[in-house]
């Protein structure tokens, strides 16, 4: 980069530290300050911040590479996680109910859905370590991908023995630690939304850049990564390329790392069934502390809607940039390693100044998923485990120096996990398809079966994360269809046995549940002691949100991919994209947005 560049970068990096630091007094309040903002940030604001932490590098590198290695087809492989479709089921139903428990954390909201007895405290304490435990597998993936992003633009050399990206990513870390352990998710998210707009400036750009001065041939290479190390170049065509309805079957060579996915329409469905299952249970980490610090249900759909919204810009971006890195191999011999796409096209296209630019708005969006994914992980150890169990008389100043120093650790051991795994798409495979797929089931069963107890979403997160960990120490190479279905099933066998082997959650505690979020499902020993009327308004509102998830799920799909028709220039499926985006955009109107401010009270 120029000194130019390199100028505009610190700047940026100065801006957010301050930025932090402003907020230092604001976060040192209380825990609830430092983790919730106090419930009181807007929602636009929290739904910029969500953009922001979705916008990571590790994920943008690699959806790039799907898309350049594969096209457009390349994007129906991130339902598994990159695309975000958990977003249409928090926008809906999801988002609303975890604000209604008015806690600080998932772990903590066990203890209003189990009770506060010993099973609340068996379900409270797994979730905090499980989630803890995640939140580090997610820090060493943010980790890979940023660092390779970084290292290609500072020229770090190898020290101590360890690799460039390393110290790369270590350097991107401890700037967002600076902000992030001063000042809490207030200065998580208002650092986030001066980045949103420092990211939306660059994609804006990006677009316009790629739209008019790169033009795909009617015939060029895409090169994918070999299973033993190395890469192949595949022929293809402009028309195949941008195609975006997928083949049932894809066509890679056998010794391809993507082989995988030959069996592609499986696939697709495999990772649909997966988010549905995801999506019907919650999640966890920082998208679900954006609804925890909510101020209503109206609220909570505001702010997911405005969060899709501003997603939906992302895959134009990426598009642009795979079909840049095309034309750029047509020129000097195609790019070998896909996962490189993103900062090869940037440091070779980009011109002197914008390029400064373009990398501070990447680096903003790593940052952000930093910063996201420590503060909230941090509040499992602060809040469930620290002052819950182990110090219940700490003041605010031990809980704050707590939630401090948990940040750093947490941060240290991801980076440590880094040191041993070297590929993008090997970890976000393993945490979206078997790690994660771990705590689905108990997740997904806590909000709709009445009888399952503490003990059962216990035990069931102990067998799935167990199972996940083992079949990564003894079956590594295995599908990711594989994988999930080994984890998924030993959490619903651990979790039907540890239920049925003790007792039910306490009656009251069950109707406390319910009376305040209100789920469908399987409820009715709960359901018979509400007044009739009540349940019918209960019903209703349950009714709407089943519908509306029905149009919701696709309409963010294809308000995805019509971004992308444009950049691609597919006029012909941006019509019938269109349509579909107008038509399903009515029917979300008119069956949740109207009733958004529609809250049933039950007494």
């Amino acid at each position: 980069m120029s000194t130019l560049d390199y100028g505009i970068v610190i700047v940026y990096l100065m801006a957010m530290i301050g930025i932090g630091v402003y907020f230092q007094r604001k976060a040192s309040g209380s825990i609830e300050s430092y983790f919730l903002g106090k419930r009181g940030m807007p929602w636009w604001a929290l739904g910029a911040s969500g953009m922001s932490s979705n916008m990571d590098i590790s994920g943008t590198m690699i959806n790039t590479a799907f898309i350049f290695a594969l096209g457009a087809s390349g994007f129906f492989i991130e339902i598994r996680g990159g695309v975000t479709l958990i977003m249409a089921f928090l926008m809906i139903f999801q988002g609303k109910w975890n604000r209604r428990a008015l806690v600080m954390t998932l772990a903590e909201w066990m203890h209003f859905r189990f009770g506060k007895g010993k099973q609340g405290d068996a379900a409270r304490l797994i979730a905090a370590f499980s989630i803890i435990i995640v939140t580090i597998a997610m820090i060493t993936y943010f980790a890979i991908g940023s660092g390779k992003f970084v290292a290609e633009f500072l020229g770090i050399p190898p020290l101590f023995g360890l690799e460039p990206q390393f110290w790369a990513a270590t350097l991107m870390i401890a700037l967002a630690m600076i902000y992030t352990v001063a000042s809490g998710l207030y200065g998580v998210v208002w650092t986030d939304v001066f980045q949103g707009i420092l990211i939306f400036g660059t994609i804006i750009f990006i677009c316009a850049l790629s739209f008019f001065s790169f033009n795909l041939p009617e015939v060029f290479q895409i090169s994918v990564p070999l299973r033993e190390g190395g890469f192949i170049a595949l022929d293809t065509t402009r028309d195949a390329w941008t195609s975006m309805l997928p083949s049932w079957n894809l066509d890679m060579p056998a010794e391809s790392a993507y082989s995988i996915y030959n069996l592609f329409g499986i696939a697709i469905l495999f990772y649909l069934i997966k988010v549905i299952i995801e999506g019907s249970g919650g999640t966890s980490q920082y998208m679900i502390q954006r609804f925890f610090a909510s101020r209503s249900d109206r609220e909570s759909g505001l702010l997911s809607l405005f969060w899709t919204f501003l997603l939906a810009f992302r895959w134009p971006f990426i598009a642009a940039i795979a079909i840049m890195g095309v034309v750029l191999g047509t020129q000097q011999g195609v790019i070998q390693d896909p996962e490189t796409v993103l900062p090869v096209v940037i440091n070779q296209l980009v011109p002197i100044g914008i390029k400064g630019l373009l990398v501070a708005g990447l680096m903003a969006a790593a940052m952000s998923t930093f910063d996201s994914t420590v503060n909230a992980g941090a509040a499992y150890w602060v809040k469930d485990i620290y002052q819950t169990y182990i110090n219940p008389k700490a003041s605010e100043k031990q809980l704050l120096r707590h939630s401090r120093w948990s940040s750093v650790i947490i941060v240290i051991l991801g980076l440590a996990f880094m040191l041993v795994i070297k590929n993008i798409n090997e970890i976000w495979g393993w945490i979206t398809s078997s790690l994660g797929a771990g705590l689905l089931i108990p997740t997904l069963a806590r909000w709709y079966w009445w009888r399952m107890n503490g003990y059962g979403f216990a035990a069931g997160t102990v067998a799935g994360m167990t199972a996940a960990v083992l079949q990564r120490i003894f079956l590594p190479e295995i599908p990711e269809y594989y994988a999930f279905t080994i984890a998924t099933v030993s959490s619903l066998i651990g979790m039907i046995i540890g239920t049925y082997v003790s007792k039910p959650t306490d009656e009251q505690t069950l109707f406390e549940f319910y009376k305040r979020t209100r789920p469908f499902g399987f409820w009715k020993p709960v359901r018979k002691k509400i007044a009739a009327e009540t349940m019918d308004k209960i019903n209703k509102e349950n009714r709407r949100d089943i519908l509306s998830t029905f149009f919701a799920v696709p309409w963010q799909v294809v308000l995805f991919l019509t971004g992308m028709s444009v950049i691609l220039k597919r006029w012909d499926q941006f019509l019938w994209l269109g349509l579909i985006l107008i038509i399903l955009s009515v029917g979300l109107y008119f069956n949740w947005f109207r009733h958004l401010s529609k809250e049933v009270e039950v007494e």
